[in-house]
């Protein structure tokens, strides 16, 4: 295969800057998924298409499009990455020792509900140097974006490997001045709700709001966070669903729904299968699937 790569040199830092242009389509994105500036990233790609002699990136209203050598150079660099990030988790699977670095993603909800669990873990194995991200934005484990997920899935991706801990029941939840103003044993559809914005695609509550709240109307549609959401809720703004174990704990808040089933996910720790061997990561899971099943109790009920 002929490419940009085979007339000059290029090494994987080069790449790398290429291949985050054409994930984020803006330098921007791009800088903050490396951790540099704007004008490094801006820099970095002027000199490599220098070096290549080829335009690798066309800017459309689009963002930035890979031209026919950018392309091949971000395959080229798709690949490599790959090769190397599985390298990575090949020695870092082989490593035997209960220190170093574990970084961990859990949803925001998930961290809220269970601070404890990570508090511990971090008394019980001082000698790990755990980093964890709440956010329910979707990460990368072979990128290693993160090298362990806690998430509310009933099906887990394939690619993972993990235990599951336990399940999480959610309700629908109104401020108790909310429901002194509608109406002790007012139906669902009596209530105003809090929605999602449109651009989340959170359509299915449309679909059970009209089948067990016919005629609801929406008071707030929202792009905020669990926390957020927990407020707006406790304001007497509306009702939503909430985790038993969030909503039961808020004297200010009292459940409005009868407990449906669908209303229900599972809990799992995950990780690839190359890392979870590693004293480490065993450590975490063991440890957090002892406490956390501790805690489930509550909001499963």
């Amino acid at each position: 295969m002929r490419g940009p790569c085979n007339d000059a040199h290029v090494d994987w830092d080069d790449l790398r800057y290429a291949l985050a242009v054409a994930r984020a389509r803006t330098l921007s994105g791009a800088a903050e998924a490396l951790g540099v500036s704007h004008t490094t990233v801006s820099r970095r790609l002027r000199t490599l298409e220098e070096r290549l002699g080829a335009r690798l990136f066309d800017a459309t209203p689009e963002g930035f499009t890979p031209t026919a050598a950018g392309h091949d150079l971000v395959a080229v660099a798709e690949r490599l990455e790959q090769e190397t990030l599985s390298l990575e988790g090949r020695v870092l699977g082989r490593d035997e020792r209960l220190t170093g670095a574990l970084r961990v993603s859990a949803m925001e909800l998930v961290f809220r509900a269970f601070r404890e669990a990570f508090t511990s873990f971090t008394v019980r194995y001082p000698s790990v140097a755990l980093t964890v991200t709440a956010s329910d934005d979707e990460v990368s484990l072979t990128r290693r974006e993160a090298d362990v997920v806690l998430r509310l899935n009933n099906k887990p991706p394939e690619q993972l490997v993990g235990r599951r801990v336990g399940r999480m029941q959610f309700d629908a939840y109104a401020a108790r001045s909310l429901v002194a103003r509608v109406g002790e044993g007012a139906p669902l559809g009596a209530y105003p709700w809090i929605h999602w914005d449109e651009r989340l695609g959170m359509s299915w509550l449309d679909a059970w709001l009209a089948e067990h709240a016919p005629g609801a109307t929406v008071a707030l549609r929202v792009d905020a966070s669990a926390a957020a959401m927990h407020e707006l809720i406790a304001a007497g703004v509306g009702v939503q669903f909430l985790a038993c174990l969030e909503g039961d704990a808020d004297p200010s808040l009292v459940r409005v729904g009868p407990m449906d089933p669908f209303a229900s996910r599972d809990l799992w720790i995950l990780t690839l299968p190359e890392l979870r061997d590693t004293p480490r990561m065993r450590a975490f899971t063991d440890h957090m699937a002892e406490r956390l099943r501790a805690l489930l109790g509550a909001c499963e009920g």
